[in-house]
Formats: structure tokens, C-alpha cells, sequence
């Protein structure tokens, strides 16, 4: 039998003074609620009721063992009413794994933006460039830019992420404006180590016409901060998402290379594990992010 079951069914005998109440009010039998009791009985070997056809009373074990079952019974469905509510306001922390480029400004204000609209969410972030194993590490979203997403995951596109070719004032004052695709090839490029760039097709805004990409590199970085940093400091040309060189671009501490050419872009993806029991954290910060990338 259902021993979870057998210990409600008996705090409402005991609450009741009756089985045929308590039965009642459980929409069981009367004779299915003295097997329940019956059983809770015979499982610690001791005698919690004594009962004939008009009364009932608690032995001294089964008072000490009614305000126990009481207990345990409030905590359990204390959590369970806890639980219940994380589904429908969002609270608690919010774990999220995200790439370490995701610490730049536009995200960041996003960040403090999501805090102040859901006070309650507490948010811990891990910024790597490695697949966290959301299950094993206990992460409840991972925000992934690819354009091969996990096909174990949920995924919810969230919007396209672009990538601009830059050099720093300084650079092209010693080293000249490249023109020209073909030009680029005379440049040191600083290029990040996960993303293979070796014959990437480049696209004229205008004519579609598409043109292989030839870079020379002097460097090599795992980290798009890190990449943006040499660049930033004249190493040589590069690449960098969008999102990373907004402020850059609008002081004049990077200049667009090629602006007439599209480089490349990828995809951002929302992925999490279950949309059966979506909590409302979980979904807040997703709803929240397609509303800021929609606009």
C-alpha cells in the first residue's frame, strides 16, 4: 500500500474521531481506510488505535506517532505549496551558463534590467565556452550560440547574432584602411580559436556577389574578450559579435572594416531541459530575453 497515503488517512481518522468521516472526506471506503491504518500498524509493529464500533482512541504510542505523521505531513506539503508557486511567480536562483563574450555592456544593462523587474530571482551566472551538462551540473538555462544546437535540448531561438571585422584608429593609421576583401590578406588578423574562419565566404550587401576570405593570422584566443582586447590595442585586425563592440563602434575606439560586406552570423539559442514543468523563473528570463532581442 501506499504508506504516504496510510499517513494521511490516519491524521484524518484521528482528526475526525471517526473512519467513516475521514473515508468520506478521502473519498475512499470506510473498509479501505482501516486497511490504510491496518497497515501503517503492522509496518512499525505497534498498535496506534484502539477501536470498536462506536468509539476510537489513541494509544500513548499512537499520539506520539499522530504528532510526528502531523509533522512530516505540514512539511511535505509545505514544499509541495513552494514548489507549486516557483511555476507560477518567478523566485529563487536562476542558474545560467552562457559564453564569457555575453560579459559586455548590452547584456550586462539587460542583466540589471531582468533584476529590477523580478527582485525575487536571484541569478547565478557561468560564463565558459564549453557545453555545460545542464542535468549533472544542475544548471536550469543555457544560452548557446550556434547554428547546431543540441538536439537532446529545448531550444528557443532568441535572435541572430552578428559579427563585424574591426581594427583599432590607431592600426589603420600605421597599417592603411583595407579596401578591398583581397586586402585583408596583407593584415595580421587576431581570431578566436573556436570559431575555424579558413576560407569563410563573405557576402556584398549590394550584389550578393560572395568572396572568399583569406586572413593572416598573428594570434589566436579562446576568448572573444580577449581577441576584442588585442584588437582594441592595434595587434592586428579581427572580428568580434555585435553585441561586444556597440559602445567601440560609437566612440570611434574600433572602426568597421568592409562595412558593405556581411562577414557572418549565427544563431543565439535559449536551451533548457523540460517544458512540462517550466518554471516561472526559467520562463520569465526567456520571455524576457526575446522581448530585449526583438527590439
Amino acid at each position: 500500500m501506499d504508506t504516504l497515503f496510510s499517513l494521511k488517512v490516519f491524521r484524518q481518522v484521528v482528526q475526525n474521531g471517526s473512519f467513516t468521516r475521514a473515508a468520506e472526506q478521502l473519498g475512499i471506503s470506510t473498509a479501505m481506510a482501516s486497511k490504510h491504518v491496518s497497515h501503517l500498524e503492522n509496518t512499525i509493529q505497534a498498535k496506534l488505535l484502539h477501536r470498536n464500533s462506536r468509539n476510537l482512541h489513541l494509544t500513548e504510542t499512537g499520539e506520539e506517532y499522530f504528532r510526528q505523521c502531523s509533522y512530516a505531513l505540514e512539511t511535505l506539503e509545505t514544499a509541495a505549496r513552494k514548489a507549486a508557486n516557483g511555476t507560477d511567480k518567478p523566485q529563487g536562483v536562476l542558474r545560467i551558463t552562457m559564453p564569457r563574450w555575453f560579459a559586455n555592456p548590452r547584456f550586462s544593462g539587460w542583466l540589471a534590467e531582468y533584476a529590477a523587474r523580478y527582485p525575487d530571482v536571484s541569478l547565478y551566472l557561468d560564463l565558459s565556452n564549453r557545453h555545460v551538462d545542464l542535468i549533472a551540473e544542475g544548471y536550469d538555462l543555457a544560452l548557446r550560440v550556434s547554428d547546431t544546437p543540441n538536439p537532446s535540448l529545448i531550444v528557443k531561438p532568441l535572435a541572430d547574432i552578428e559579427f563585424l571585422l574591426l581594427a583599432s584608429p590607431d592600426y589603420l593609421r600605421r597599417n592603411g584602411v583595407p579596401q578591398t576583401p583581397e586586402e585583408l590578406g596583407n593584415h595580421p588578423a587576431v581570431l578566436a580559436s573556436y570559431v575555424d574562419m579558413s576560407g569563410i565566404e563573405i557576402r556584398h550587401n549590394g550584389s550578393g556577389k560572395r568572396t572568399k576570405l583569406a586572413l593572416n593570422p598573428v594570434a589566436h584566443s579562446n576568448s572573444a574578450l580577449m581577441t576584442g582586447s588585442l584588437i582594441r590595442a592595434g595587434a592586428g585586425i579581427g572580428y568580434q559579435p555585435a553585441w561586444c563592440v556597440d559602445e567601440d563602434l560609437a566612440s570611434g575606439r574600433l572602426v568597421q572594416l568592409l562595412p558593405d560586406y556581411h562577414i557572418f552570423t549565427t544563431k543565439l539559442y535559449a536551451a533548457y531541459i523540460d517544458r512540462t514543468f517550466l518554471s516561472a523563473k526559467v520562463r520569465s528570463f526567456i520571455d524576457f530575453l526575446s522581448e530585449k532581442t526583438a527590439g
